[in-house]
Formats: C-alpha cells, structure tokens, sequence
C-alpha cells in the first residue's frame, strides 16, 4: 500500500506535470481544464475543513462559491465600466487586481459563514443540512432578482483581473496562481487538523460533553472552522469566475454544494489530497464521457456508490489501505 504523504505528493506532482507538458504541446484547453479542477479543489479543501473535521454536512457551500465569485465581478464590473461602487453612502471604485480582490472576497465570504453559522449550528444532524440548503437558496434566488448585476442572465468580465509581475490572460500562468493557493490552503488544512485546534474540534465532533467539560465550547470551535472553510470556499469562487470571465447565480445552486461533497466522498473525507482526487476524477469524466453522452453522471453515480459500499475512505483510502475516515 501507498503511504498516504507520499500519495499526496505523487498526486501534486501530476497535477502540475499535465499543464507543463500541455504547454510544451501547445494545448491551451488542458490547461484551463486542468485550472478548473485545481479550482474546485480548493473550494473542495475549503469544505473539507468544515466537513472532515468539524463533521459539519453543508448543503449550502455554494453560497460563499457564489459569494467570492459576485465579489470579483462586481469589482471587476464597475472596473471595466468606469462607475463608482456605492455603498451606504461610501463610493469606492471598482479594481481589476487580483489581491484585492482575494482579500475582498475571502473577508465577505468569511463574514456571511460567520452570520450564517451563528444560525445554523444551533441546529445539528438533518437540520443543519437543511438550513444551510436554505441560506443558499436564498442568496440564489437573490442573485436572479439582482438586476444591476445581470439577474438571471448573469454578467460577464471582458478582461480577466492582474496580479503584479504576470500575465494572467496566458493560461500556464494562470494556472501557476491557482495551484499556489491550492498549495497554501492544503499547508492551512494539515497545520489546522494537527494543531490543539483541530484536535479539539475533532473531540466536538465525536463527544461534545466531553470537550464542555473541559471548558471548551463545541459550537465555537465549529463556528471558526465554518468561517475558515467558507472564505477558503469564497477565494475559489474568485478564482472560478476570473477563470470563466463570467459570474452567474449557479455559482450558488444547491447542485454546486452536492457537487463539493461528492468530491471529497470520491477522494476520502477528511483526507488531505481527497479533495483534490476527486477534482480531477471530477472534471476528467465530465471532459471524457460528456463528449460521449450527455448522462455521464450516471456513471459519476456508479463510482460514488462502488466508493461508498466498498470503500469508504475514498480513493485515498483504497490506495492507502486504511478505509475509515482520516480526521
């Protein structure tokens, strides 16, 4: 069996050597497929933090996705168009550099998993799927009725955002600034599951009495890994739009949030390169088999179950040989 670091390497290594030797075979589209996937990945990680550790089953991920995605395009929008952003009176102008718009999504995207945890984990199990389900829904609803930002229609960015020294209109380079933040937010989570934190917030998720009794509180360490996880979700969604060049209310569609969680089933819950394995299996069935047939999810649906009948610590589990969750 495979040791579980030296998978996680072997798994980077590829997914950086596939764009490099697309780039010295002149294929442009792998690239971006491969940007893609990092992409999801890292809004993956972000979930994962969430879910494999805190055991916090949220249906409604895609709200901070749709969150760090509007952030971008609005930004970008009032760039490209030379109008001022009002907002509570403050007029602030819009940008097209990529740090301030990380940041400006990663702190909205942070700050409504802050108010929207402070809701719903109140509420555990069933409930709190659901609820979180709702908060999506209505930001999705919300960004269909925005119509100074294209409504249903969505809006789209004519000129992808900067970032100091590169060119990111040129898809190697692109890419190159989307695997660093996956990078930094995989560093983030094997730090964040080894600190005291993370132990303890693995303690409130099997026994929760027993971390009360030592003066911890159960819903506050649930509630900064919600926050963490959802600005980690946020940057992705930034990331995803200056990828597409194009912001729309799917990126809040409950399927958005369903999606995350089978990524992270595929490659193993609580697993720290599974979200990034399931990405890729993610994105190569829809490139491979969606130009075969448009049902291709049923075959996604095939492996989600053989995975959860058979192997229940995802593919890293069955490369690895350990098949329960790893928190």
């Amino acid at each position: 069996m495979i040791a579980e670091r030296h998978l996680t390497l072997a798994v980077l290594a590829g997914v950086l050597a596939v764009p490099l030797m697309a780039l010295l075979t002149d294929a442009p589209f792998t690239i971006t497929l491969v940007t893609r996937a990092v992409i999801l990945a890292l809004a993956a990680v972000g979930l994962n933090i969430a879910l494999g550790i805190g055991g916090l089953v949220s249906l409604g991920h895609a709200a901070f996705f749709g969150i760090g995605a509007y952030a971008m395009g609005i930004l970008a929008f009032h760039a490209q168009s030379y109008t001022p952003l009002e907002i509570a009176g403050l007029s602030i102008e819009g940008t097209k550099s990529m740090p301030v718009i990380w940041l400006v999504a990663l702190l909205a995207s942070g700050l409504a998993a802050f108010v929207i945890g402070l809701l719903t984990l109140r509420t555990s199990g069933v409930y709190f799927i659901m609820v979180t389900l709702a908060f999506g829904q209505m930001l999705y609803y919300f960004a269909i009725s925005w119509s100074a930002y294209g409504g249903e229609d969505g809006m789209s960015i004519y000129v992808r955002n900067g970032f100091p020294g590169l060119n990111t209109l040129v898809p190697i380079q692109f890419f190159g600034l989307c695997f660093a933040c996956l990078l930094v937010a995989l560093v983030l989570q094997s730090r964040l599951r080894a600190s005291p934190f993370g132990l303890a917030l693995n303690a409130a998720r099997q026994v929760p009495e027993r971390v009360q009794t030592v003066g911890l509180d159960p819903m506050r360490l649930k509630l900064v890994a919600f926050v963490i996880s959802g600005a980690i979700t946020g940057l992705a969604g930034a990331l995803y739009a200056d990828l597409n060049r194009f912001v729309s209310p799917s990126t809040f569609s409950w399927q958005l949030s369903g999606e995350l969680i089978v990524l992270i089933i595929i490659g193993g819950t609580g697993r720290l390169i599974g979200p990034v394995i399931g990405a890729v299996l993610f994105v190569a069935l829809e490139h491979w088999l969606g130009g075969v047939t448009d049902f291709w999810h049923i075959w996604l649906g095939v492996i989600l179950l053989g995975i959860v009948l058979f192997a229940r610590g995802g593919v890293v589990g069955l490369l690895t040989g350990k098949a329960g969750p790893h928190v």
